[in-house]
């Protein structure tokens, strides 16, 4: 059974920094048996200001060629024998960027983009005193996505989305119906609803479509002084936990692994076939 495994980075707002300590992290799935890696949202930037990434966007080019994320992917991905979901890189659309989920394939080739289609643009309200509210509008800098995206992989076929698309489940009945065996979803939670929603929300998506579900994450306090939720997990069809990056453990940056066993989520799928139970 393929090995897949999830990254849990404090990314800054320094590109170069973070793609080594990305690389560090991969280095280290490869060596435990990984196949596949799945790297958080906003993994080579979380700036001080949400434009910051307007200023390191790329191009897109399908030989992974637009610029030095890009290429750093298809590199890593080769030189470890190794497949990466890039979580997401600002590639250009006009005055804005999209945040692009890239599949890069173990020789460095691009096999799938997806573009994020919901964008957050919310106000976040707490009610602890010692946290402030927050306010989102990822709309001022990103295009949203239209095309929901499922690519073949080591693992199976794996339905892309990002974050906020979470919330969503008419988009991930979708890429079931397109075969999705695995959802990745790529995020940078904050903390107030990590707290409340992160592991429901992912054991929704995978209970309710009988598909594993790769969550890496961001976690911790970053430039623009965010703080994101973290708890990077990988769930298996029937809504279990496989494994956690513990953040109480590690402090910050980390990796889950877990095996991929797509005979038994068809056997799952058989026996409780709630998919085909389906009325639209």
């Amino acid at each position: 059974m393929p090995l897949a495994a999830v990254i849990q980075m404090n990314s800054t707002s320094q590109v170069d920094d973070n793609l080594a300590i990305a690389r560090a992290l991969l280095e280290s799935a490869s060596r435990r048996g990984a196949v596949l890696a799945a790297l958080p949202e906003n993994f080579a930037i979380m700036g001080k200001t949400e434009s910051d990434k307007l200023a390191v966007a790329e191009d897109d080019q399908d030989d992974c060629r637009g610029g030095p994320i890009q290429e750093w992917l298809s590199k890593t991905a080769r030189e470890l024998n190794l497949w990466i979901i890039g979580g997401t890189v600002p590639i250009r659309a006009g005055e804005k960027v999209a945040a692009a989920c890239l599949t890069i394939d173990a020789k460095g080739q691009r096999r799938a983009r997806y573009d994020k289609m919901h964008l957050f643009d919310v106000d976040v309200r707490t009610e602890d005193e010692g946290r402030r509210n927050e306010r989102y509008r990822e709309s001022a800098t990103i295009v949203a996505g239209h095309t929901p995206v499922v690519v073949d992989t080591p693992l199976g076929r794996v339905g892309l989305a990002v974050c906020y698309d979470m919330r969503f489940p008419e988009l991930f009945r979708h890429l079931v119906k397109q075969g999705a065996q695995v959802l990745s979803m790529p995020a940078a939670f904050t903390v107030p609803t990590g707290q409340a929603h992160w592991d429901v929300l992912l054991r929704a998506r995978a209970i309710e479509n009988l598909c594993y579900v790769l969550a890496p994450a961001q976690v911790g306090i970053h430039a623009s002084g965010r703080e994101t939720y973290g708890n990077a997990l990988i769930v298996d069809p029937w809504g279990v936990v496989i494994d956690r990056v513990d953040n109480q453990v590690t402090g910050g940056a980390g990796i889950a692994l877990a095996k991929i066993d797509t005979d038994a989520q068809a056997h799952v799928r058989e026996t409780f076939p709630a998919l085909q139970h389906r009325l639209m």
